[in-house]
C-alpha cells in the first residue's frame, strides 16, 4: 500500500534519490534543493511504500503573473522508474492539488503532457490568455482550484527564480 503525505524533516535525501532516479540528470534534484533552501517549496508531498521507502515526490512552488496574481506551479513530479504506471504519480498530483486548495491556492500551472494532466482538470493556459517563460504553448496548462480565481488575460506567468537552475 502506498500513502501520500507531506514531506517531513529527514526526507530530503530520499526525495533527491527519487528525482535522480526519475530524470536523466540531477537538474530537478538541484531545483528542489534550491526551492527548499529559498523557502519556495510551498507544498512538497511524497509517496511512501509499505517499507517507508519514498517512491515518488511532487513539488509546488509560487508562480505569479506580471499583474501580481499569485498561484502555484506543479514541478517536478517524479516516481521511481521501477514503480511507474501504478497510479503513484496521479495520487501525488491529486493529493497535492487538494493540499493547494486547502491552503487557499486559487490556481495551479504545469508544463507537461496535455493528455496526462488533462485527467486532473488542467487545460491549455493560452486558452485563458496566459503564457510561460519557457515557450510551452499548449503544454503550459492551468487548473482552477477556487471558482473565479483564474487570472484570465494576465499574460506571462513566472516561476520562482530557482527554476533558472534548470538551465545551469
Amino acid at each position: 500500500m502506498t500513502i501520500i503525505r507531506p514531506e517531513r524533516p529527514g526526507d530530503e535525501a530520499a526525495i533527491r534519490a527519487v528525482l535522480i532516479d526519475a530524470f536523466p540528470t540531477d537538474a530537478e534534484a538541484r531545483l528542489v534543493d534550491r526551492l527548499r533552501e529559498a523557502g519556495n517549496l510551498s507544498i512538497s508531498m511524497v509517496a511512501e511504500g509499505d517499507d517507508d521507502e519514498v517512491l515518488g515526490h511532487v513539488a509546488f512552488s509560487p508562480v505569479a503573473t506580471a499583474t501580481g496574481i499569485f498561484g502555484a506551479g506543479l514541478a517536478p513530479l517524479a516516481v521511481r522508474g521501477s514503480r511507474r504506471r501504478r497510479g503513484i504519480g496521479g495520487s501525488l498530483i491529486s493529493s497535492g492539488l487538494s493540499v493547494c486548495r486547502d491552503a487557499g491556492v486559487g490556481w495551479v500551472v504545469v508544463l507537461g503532457e496535455p493528455h496526462y494532466y488533462g485527467r486532473f482538470g488542467f487545460r491549455p493556459a493560452p486558452e485563458v490568455g496566459l503564457t510561460d517563460e519557457y515557450g510551452g504553448g499548449d503544454a503550459f496548462q492551468i487548473v482552477e482550484l477556487a471558482p473565479g480565481s483564474l487570472p484570465i488575460g494576465a499574460g506571462m506567468v513566472r516561476y520562482a527564480p530557482e527554476f533558472a537552475s534548470l538551465v545551469d
